[in-house]
């Protein structure tokens, strides 16, 4: 089996085209984000969305039939092992979560005239989405308890529940629900989705939640995470997506290819703090000597270096599996990618801000904002600890139990071995 993560050679200029753009365009302005109004945003960024259209490379992880690029996972890969090291760069690509899962997942599941309604103009950037599964009365780990409801009555849905740290419901013209439309079927048949535009009567926005990666929120800012009420609101049968009791089944349409996407952006992430660190390593100097010639700091180096490098090797061979085999036969290598790449950026960037000492702590630096948002990483797209299960769950499924102890890998079968091999024990007395 050949591996061979290299970029194709007619691929090469675009990635260069994209190391360009994020260095020369992006980066200059992150630090102005949390600043400008909505409107100085929107005008800030839109002719530089424009100019990824030029470059066809707008959502680019959408089929060519999507208004995407139909570029395979391991191009993907390699575009966001650039892009992912600058935040806002998702958003000027046109791969803004939660609007391309939500775009994928319509895609999947609904029909013509609900990708007329909200799948063109959402790809199209008029109009915001947000998908909402989580809530706060029951574990997010476990979506089989989601206690939200959808009952028909007559030609409408009538919805009832509670969700929170719903991104960008506070900005979505539509929000994607996961409610319970079937409680007395089988775990994962109870749930499915259903669309609730804004404005709709009995949806509340109730706040944006401050979080330790954004702790001082300002409503209604993109990405931000919201706590959202539906109190007997009412929408068309027609909103639902895919056939009832489905939810489930639409929801890994999304999900797997955007933990791909994360965690190999959070690698991207890494690199940027693994840069500042060797940088500062470069320029200070204590008790004497440069803070290179330091054997702590040295290793620092090395371990990030190496912890990085392991966790592409692992995100490629990843994508390079999702585009051969598919979705599902890459899952437990896209869990891998998640937990591993989750504590790599953690511990590169906590390093980073090590060496950096006072600098790195404050916010001179975008290091503590990179060291708050590397904590999320394990939490979001699933807890760590679920995909381990299902890891563990996939490795346990190749062996079967052996009678009696131990099995044929521990050497007690030694009589049967002399046995077996006498003539040649004897032959070399």
């Amino acid at each position: 089996m050949a591996w061979d993560f290299c970029a194709d050679k007619d691929f090469e200029p675009t990635l260069d085209w994209v190391r360009s753009f994020v260095d020369d365009e992006l980066h200059p302005i992150e630090p102005l984000l949390p600043h400008l109004s909505p409107l100085q945003t929107k005008n800030l960024l839109d002719p530089l969305k424009e100019q990824v259209r030029e470059r066809g490379l707008w959502a680019a992880h959408l089929p060519k039939d999507m208004g995407g690029n139909g570029f395979g996972q391991l191009p993907l890969a390699q575009m966001n092992l650039i892009t992912g090291r600058v935040g806002l760069a998702m958003e000027v690509f046109g791969n803004m979560a939660p609007d391309s899962g939500n775009a994928e997942l319509i895609a999947e599941g609904g029909t013509e005239e609900q990708k007329d309604r909200w799948l063109w103009p959402n790809l199209r950037g008029d109009l915001r989405s947000a998908f909402a599964i989580t809530e706060p009365w029951v574990s997010g780990t476990d979506p089989t308890q989601i206690e939200s409801t959808g009952v028909l009555e007559g030609d409408e849905w009538v919805l009832n529940g509670r969700k929170w740290m719903i991104t960008n419901a506070s900005i979505a013209d539509f929000i994607i629900f996961m409610v319970v439309t079937d409680p007395d079927a089988a775990p994962h048949l109870r749930c499915s989705m259903i669309v609730v535009e804004k404005d709709t009567p009995g949806l509340t926005v109730l706040r944006d939640i401050p979080s330790m990666h954004d702790p001082d929120v300002a409503f209604g800012r993109i990405g931000n995470h919201a706590e959202v009420v539906l109190d007997d609101a009412r929408v068309p049968r027609d909103h639902l997506i895919g056939p009832q009791g489905h939810g489930f089944v639409l929801s890994q349409v999304r999900l797997g290819p955007g933990r791909l996407h994360h965690a190999t952006r959070w690698l991207a992430e890494a690199e940027r703090a693994f840069d500042m660190m060797c940088e500062r390593a470069q320029s200070r100097s204590s008790f004497g000597k440069s803070y290179t010639r330091h054997q702590m700091v040295q290793e620092y180096i090395a371990n990030s270096r190496i912890e990085l490098e392991t966790a592409k090797l692992l995100t490629l061979r990843a994508a390079w599996k999702f585009d051969r085999d598919g979705n599902r036969a890459a899952r437990s290598d896209i869990a891998m990618c998640k937990v591993y790449n989750a504590q790599v950026v953690h511990n590169v960037v906590d390093r980073a801000l090590q060496v950096h000492g006072s600098l790195g702590y404050s916010g001179d630096m975008p290091l503590e904002s990179m060291y708050r948002m590397a904590r999320m990483a394990s939490l979001v797209d699933g807890a760590n600890e679920v995909h381990k299960v299902s890891v563990a769950k996939s490795e346990l499924a190749r062996y079967e139990a052996v009678e009696g102890w131990p099995s044929e890998h521990v050497p007690t079968r030694l009589a049967q071995a002399r046995a077996r091999f006498a003539h040649l024990l004897e032959a070399s007395a």
